[in-house]
């Protein structure tokens, strides 16, 4: 008969020998409604989402063979983010601190988000102690670096960023155990930054890429966020909307997700414009709703105007 034991560090029985129920190991660990919280946030990035999987069901069969005395040294949880902004590489830093923590890799659930201002300093001397400090506040759990790649300025001799990347890159392979770091950024530019630190990138385990959402995709966020705030696109403004998207893509910075949070954003002071200059009494069908005019509005759609210039 086998032997059950309870593996006390990660919480869910594990049977010894021929007999192990992955499956309800996996269910008492809970990684699945974390799973599905990350599906319910964030519209399609289904290669991420099975990235994110494919690490859990690592982490979850390597704990389990620990429990069994089968070791083949810890996974490198340290990964990259890649893609463009507004594609939910917060969110998803976020699920992937709660599977961590779930199965015990992590002290704490906590993501701490820093930029190269949080990590350089301006003078000499200052680099090293302010990077310290953010690595300390930080340890036990997950720290995302966003805009990784500005660290490393090989157009400013002597610029600091270096400093930080040497201390960060000692306590990724001195501290692995105890803290988890993610870089993100743009894909080419983080590319480019692996090229140059080799050293960092023999220290990531996953890459990630965040490929840009499509118009239909984008169009279920913007519907997941009118419906949030209690707004509505008529039927002409839904068309309009599809259109802006398709224009908007085309055009410099543009930030998927957060793009269509701040094209609605614009949109509703454009609505709320029209209404209060229209002179008439308001039913609440009109204080809901998202006309075509409140998107034709936008610059996206002017004759002559540069690529280069900011939307509105």
């Amino acid at each position: 008969m086998s032997e059950q034991l309870l593996d006390k560090e990660a919480n869910f029985t594990v049977v010894q020998d021929s007999d192990i129920d992955l499956e309800s190991a996996f269910r008492e660990s809970h990684v699945q409604e974390i799973l599905d919280k990350l599906d319910q946030e964030l519209v399609g990035l289904k290669s991420v989402k099975n990235k994110i999987k494919e690490m859990a069901a690592l982490l979850l069969v390597d704990r389990i063979r620990k429990s069994l005395g089968l070791t083949a040294g810890a996974p490198s949880l340290h990964m990259t983010f890649l893609g463009n902004p507004g594609m939910g590489k917060t969110t998803v830093a976020m699920r992937m601190a709660e599977i961590l923590y779930r199965l015990e890799y992590i002290r704490k659930e906590n993501v701490m988000l820093v930029t190269r201002d949080d990590l350089v300093g301006q003078g000499i001397g200052q680099t090293a102690p302010k990077t310290r400090e953010v690595l300390n506040n930080a340890m036990g759990g997950v720290l995302l670096i966003d805009e990784a790649y500005t660290l490393y300025r090989p157009d400013h001799p002597g610029d600091f960023g270096l400093e930080a990347i040497e201390i960060i890159m000692q306590v990724m392979e001195n501290q692995r155990d105890d803290l988890v770091v993610i870089l993100a950024g743009y894909k080419d530019h983080m590319e480019r930054f692996f090229h140059s630190n080799p050293g960092m990138n023999s220290r990531i385990g996953l890459h990630i890429e965040f490929n840009d959402y499509g118009v239909d995709n984008l169009m279920i966020i913007a519907q997941s966020i009118l419906k949030a705030q209690h707004y509505c696109f008529s039927p002409d403004a839904e068309k309009a909307f599809r259109e802006y998207l398709i224009r908007r893509k085309t055009m410099p910075h543009f930030a998927n997700a957060r793009s269509v949070r701040n094209a609605i954003d614009r949109a509703r002071l454009r609505q709320a414009n029209r209404l209060l200059s229209s002179g008439k009494r308001l039913n609440k069908q009109d204080l809901i709703t998202i006309e075509a005019a409140d998107i034709l509005a936008s610059r996206v759609f002017r004759e002559g105007v540069p690529d280069c210039e900011p939307e509105n």
